[in-house]
This record gives C-alpha cells, structure tokens and sequence, in this order.
C-alpha cells in the first residue's frame, strides 16, 4: 500500500493520509515529481509505459511518479528516476512547478544531466516496456507527435521548448 501525504491547494501539508487507488477529498492534493533526463551528448531519454497502464505503449519524456509519505519531493524525484530507469543522478534543476485542480496534484518537475552508458537504462516491471534517446534536434518534433503522452507533453513542452 502506497501512502502520500495530503496537501491543501496552497502547498501546505493537511494532516492527513492518502492512500493510492483510493479517492483524493475534496479541496486535497498529492504531488508528483517528473524527471526530464538530458543525456551528456544533448540527447533526452523518453520511456515507454507498459501496455496495461493508461496511455499504455505511448512514450513520456519524463521519469516520475507520487512522493511518499514523509519524502521530500527532489528525494523522490531522484528515487522515482532511478526506479523508472536505474539511473541515478545527484542533481535536479527545477523546470515546473504547476497544480491540476481536476487531477488533485501539484506537479514537480525537474531536469536532470546523466553520462552514464545510454545501454545502462533499465525497465521497470509493470511501468515501463522500452526507451529511446531522442537527440536535441529531432525533440520538437518528437514532444508534440502523437507518440507522446499528451498530459505530459502539455506540462514539459513549455518549459522545455526555450532550454533547447
């Protein structure tokens, strides 16, 4: 069982549990840490969900998922990274910060630099299914095509786009 701490619409922690699969209250939020991963050479790693989640089989250009109970959000952003790829890396650069009333979240996103062996990704049962390294030049036309999921497109693009 996957327990989050709740927060109100202004950041501030509620008191309260929330538990994954079950409905967020009203006026409650959960955050999300999203990593964008630029390889040394310019290139940016973009994962492939498994076919049994929503959006199964379209590529993200982010690595993340919901900060725990207790966890700092940059700490679960570099937990989340390395579970979703077996990368790890040391630093985060903030690119977003945003909150979805309809999804009840505040997103986090950052982006962070790795020179490890483009061949050293690895996959994580039940979330992701393949990868590819999208080079600088190919990302624009890569980010808005209909490979990518398009919610976090949406979030990224804006705050990629003038980084490129």
């Amino acid at each position: 069982m996957e327990i989050w701490d709740g927060y109100d619409k202004e950041l501030k922690k509620a008191g309260v549990d929330l538990i994954r699969g079950n409905l967020i209250p009203d006026e409650l939020y959960h955050i999300v840490a999203e990593v964008v991963l630029r390889h040394t050479d310019g290139s940016f790693l973009a994962m492939q969900r498994d076919w049994n989640k929503r959006g199964g089989g379209l590529f993200e250009i982010t690595a993340g998922g919901s900060i725990l109970k207790g966890e700092e959000i940059e700490a679960g952003a570099v937990r989340e990274l390395q579970e979703e790829t077996g990368i790890k890396v040391e630093s985060l650069s903030p690119l977003y910060n945003l909150t979805s009333d309809v999804n009840q979240t505040h997103y986090f996103g950052y982006l962070a630099y790795t020179g490890a062996a483009k061949d050293s990704v690895t996959l994580q049962e039940k979330e992701t299914i393949d990868y590819k390294w999208i080079a600088e030049a190919d990302m624009a036309n890569y980010i808005l095509s209909d490979e990518v999921v398009f919610s976090t497109r949406d979030r990224v693009w804006p705050n990629l786009e003038p980084l490129l």
